[in-house]
């Protein structure tokens, strides 16, 4: 009881700052294990000689690894602590690499990033966002915009990074220098999240008065929904994130440039995902991710009639900085409708949906590429998809307004 109550105390405090700290670091450097295989697109299809629908199956094993490992790791980290998940998540993550680099086919490379390098990266994420939303009150909308900035982090270091030593180096050399790096670095870094996660509920959000009926749904049909949208969200975002490296190729401006504009891309993620954790501490999750996908519907459609290297650079930015903040929104949202105790297994997998999502719109995209000979379909396929998710998030919203007594919609504000 004493240990409870301890770690009840410490919530929002300077303790969970520094361990907020520290799973920033955690997830920008795990997160290498998703975006090299991005970058490496090119020089994996030119070396074992296959169509671009096929060279993109490894990022598409590397999400569902990475979801259904964020499942597995993360129930986990509700019985022992989020500690032991990162260790051990950490150490497959590095065996992967290096196994990856040894690889004698595409389906072997792909398999070692599915099975190893993927459930390996899902330690750092959904398990500690998850984690993360416990240690804040508050402050819970920026404390998982910063944590959940550390994808978009990795997403914006490690590209030029690895662009410049597969270039020097070749791409199996590089990858075994990663995996020796996310060992000595990862697991030492892991023990400053040995204390256990504070067990405080928060306050409920306006709307779900009702545990039992949040929104005026079971609790499993909100929960499928916020699944489903994260699923459609996602198969949107990945478009740019999986293919622009390829595109820039194929206009003629060669990787190199794209993999600048990803690290662009994802560097005004940051941004993004800060700022939608600010303004979600004040309108709420559901508003959050209204605002948020029908921003990013709108830089998806941008890339249609504008495909000049000025014209890239600046919608790979716009990109970045709409659409960061929807995936941490699904985190806010779950911990305004669902009990605090059921939020390691919820968060987890809405996001390994949304993994999912990458997942497929990767592959479905390089497959579009293949039979069209373009990227105009895959990009107008995207903006479908993301209509899908701005109505749902549409839906919910509504419903909770709805809900709401008459007062409650009029607008507070505080000094």
């Amino acid at each position: 009881m004493t240990a409870i109550t301890d770690s009840n105390a410490l919530v929002e405090s300077p303790y969970a700052w520094w361990r907020l700290a520290a799973a920033l670091l955690l997830s920008t450097i795990g997160g290498v294990g998703t975006w090299c295989v991005v970058v490496a697109l090119p020089a994996v299809q030119l070396e074992f000689g296959s169509a671009r629908g096929a060279a993109s199956l490894p990022y598409t094993l590397t999400m569902i690894g990475f979801g259904f490992g964020g499942i597995m790791l993360g129930r986990w980290s509700d019985r022992v602590g989020a500690m032991k998940p990162v260790v051990v998540g950490a150490i497959i993550l590095g065996c992967g690499s290096i196994v990856a680099s040894a690889a004698g086919s595409l389906w072997q490379f792909a398999i070692a990033q599915g099975l190893l390098i993927g459930v390996g990266c899902s330690a750092t994420f959904s398990p500690l966002l998850a984690d993360t939303s416990r240690w804040f009150d508050r402050r819970r909308g920026m404390a998982v915009g910063i944590f959940a900035s550390g994808n978009y982090l990795a997403g914006a270091i490690w590209p030029p990074i690895v662009q410049h030593f597969i270039a020097s180096a070749g791409w199996r050399a590089t990858y075994v220098g990663l995996g020796v790096f996310v060992i000595v670095t990862m697991v030492p870094l892991a023990w400053v999240l040995r204390r256990r996660s504070p067990t405080i509920e928060p306050k409920r959000a306006d709307g779900a008065p009702d545990a039992a009926r949040p929104l005026g749904l079971s609790p499993t049909s909100l929960h499928v929904l916020l699944m489903l949208a994260a699923f459609a969200c996602c198969v949107a975002m990945s478009m740019p994130q999986v293919h622009l490296v390829a595109y820039c190729g194929d206009l003629g401006y060669g990787a190199a440039r794209g993999a600048q504009m990803l690290s662009l891309m994802l560097g005004c993620g940051v941004v993004s995902r800060l700022t939608f954790g600010w303004i979600s501490d004040r309108i709420g999750g559901l508003r959050t991710l209204l605002l948020g996908s029908g921003l990013q519907c709108v830089a998806l459609l941008l890339f249609l009639p504008f495909d000049g290297l000025v014209s890239l650079y600046v919608i790979a930015a716009m990109f970045g900085l709409f659409q960061g903040g929807i995936v941490p929104a699904y985190a806010i949202i779950v911990r305004e409708y669902f009990p605090a105790k059921e939020a390691g297994s919820r968060v987890s997998a809405v996001i390994t949906l949304s993994l999912f999502g990458m997942a497929l719109g990767g592959w479905m995209s390089g497959v579009i590429f293949d039979l069209t000979g373009s990227y105009a379909a895959a990009f107008i396929n995207g903006s479908l998809w993301n209509l899908l998710n701005l109505s749902i998030a549409l839906w919910l919203l509504l419903r909770s307004r709805k809900l709401l007594p008459q007062s409650s919609r009029m607008p507070t504000f505080s000094s």
